[in-house]
């Protein structure tokens, strides 16, 4: 198989890298995020144009390759890479370019998170996305993209405009509101399935002043807290947003806050006094800096697994079942994760886009992190379990990035019959052979 997928890259024209396993840096390049993928493809081509993509694809196809698409390479469940076939990484597809004249800008599909975000800042812009800033642009937004902004300004498949797509049978598409409407349908929630995705148009948005609260409280007092810290979010204005981390030490707590800087205060403050025994402050925080903060925590080559899903409220049984579950947390570093939604991305309709969770409040992680494969199984049998348990107080529907398993299970979960069955029909049209198969895949139908 390498032979072949090597013969039609050479036939191909290829004159962009192709990396082998003789290549001096193959070790280096065949690396994701997530350590637990530790596999070997076969080659990994690093185009600088999208036709060098197209010409990718089509070797793929010929030689029957397994395809790997890397973006950021930040794939949970390892799908931006393989064993043994052609990883197409996109890591030198970064340009950026921003038209002020339309707050819009276009970016390359390797591009990473945090080019984006200083692309836009410095003009005053925000693209809502995701916040770690080693994140691939690409997959974050087809899976959808959550973050600091999207209570304010939605998901960030909610401002896409376009992409441009190279499909299975290498044709160059750009999908949109008025062309190919489908597949934009289809890109936005349904992953890597329809192709490679070369390029992003987004709408940007009024920055503003950031203002940030943050707090420590002792894990005797996490049930107290938590309890207290849902009933201060219920009404907030989207202007608010906050998430909280729970570990086997204590809870942490961030609320950012991007409306009128006079009532910072008043409205973050109660999250430093939820009960006794809160350490912390307010503070205005760059929102650079607020997007890498977690960056170093959750770095490359540390190994995880994530499990997650929707909630309408944070009940107070459910606060239990999180108690129950971090009190046994495999490593210092594993935590559940708790991140509130509802403001914009609730004003979209459910039907609009093919991600699933409009109607969720909030979306819950349980995340083991870890660094030795010897400690595997213990952490990923813990994240199952923990998964299994918050999932009970879960709506219906579920987010495709934050999944480590895969399966059609896990994308029937996530997008339920009626949208899976439009998805597949897209699929079939497009990948009817399922090329595009290293993703929450969408099975072409019979």
């Amino acid at each position: 198989m390498s032979n072949l997928l090597l013969r039609e890259l050479s036939l191909a024209g290829h004159r962009c890298p192709i990396i082998t396993a003789d290549h001096q840096d193959y070790d280096r390049y065949r690396k994701i995020w997530n350590g637990v993928a530790d596999r070997r493809p076969a080659a990994i081509v690093r185009p600088q144009s999208v036709d060098d993509v197209r010409k990718a694809v089509h070797a793929a196809a010929a030689s029957r390759a397994l395809l790997a698409v890397r973006g950021g390479g930040h794939s949970l469940a390892g799908f931006s890479t393989c064993d043994g076939g052609l990883v197409l990484d996109l890591s030198d597809l970064t340009a950026i370019a921003i038209d002020r004249d339309t707050r819009t800008i276009e970016v390359g599909g390797g591009a990473l998170l945090g080019d984006l975000d200083r692309a836009t800042v410095p003009e005053g812009y925000v693209v809502p996305a995701g916040v770690i800033s080693h994140t691939g642009v690409a997959g974050l937004t087809l899976g959808g993209g959550m973050g600091w902004a999207s209570r304010r300004y939605g998901l960030t498949i909610d401002s896409l405009l376009g992409a441009q797509i190279v499909t299975a049978a290498g044709d160059i598409v750009w999908a949109s509101a008025t062309s190919n409407p489908e597949l934009f349908w289809g890109i936005r929630g349904g992953g890597g399935n329809f192709g490679v995705v070369t390029r992003f148009k987004f709408r940007m948005h009024p920055l503003g002043s950031i203002i940030v609260g943050e707090w420590n409280y002792p894990a005797a007092n996490m049930r107290q807290a938590l309890q207290a810290l849902r009933d201060r979010a219920h009404g907030q204005p989207r202007d608010f947003t906050l998430n909280f981390t729970a570990t086997a030490t204590g809870l942490s707590v961030t609320a950012v806050w991007s409306g009128d800087a006079a009532l910072a205060y008043s409205v973050l403050s109660p999250f430093g006094a939820l009960t006794d025994g809160g350490i912390g402050s307010v503070d205005k925080l760059p929102y650079l800096s607020l997007q890498s903060r977690n960056d170093e925590h959750l770095c490359w080559s540390r190994r995880y697994y994530c499990k997650g899903g929707f909630w309408s409220d944070i009940t107070d049984e459910a606060i239990d079942a999180l108690l129950l579950s971090i009190a046994d947390a495999p490593t210092p570093d594993s935590e559940i994760y708790v991140l509130q939604l509802g403001g914009a991305v609730a004003d979209v309709a459910d039907e609009a886009t093919a991600y699933t969770g409009r109607g969720a409040s909030y979306y819950w992680l349980a995340e083991p992190v870890w660094d030795e494969a010897a400690d595997d199984d213990r952490c990923i049998a813990w994240g199952r379990i923990t998964g299994k348990s918050l999932s009970t107080f879960s709506m219906a529907g579920n987010y495709v990035n934050e999944q480590a398993d895969a399966g059609t299970v896990v994308a029937l979960d996530a997008y339920g019959p009626e949208k899976y069955q439009r998805l597949a029909r897209l699929k079939t049209r497009l990948d009817p052979h399922n090329m595009f198969r290293l993703n929450q895949n969408i099975t072409p139908l019979a």
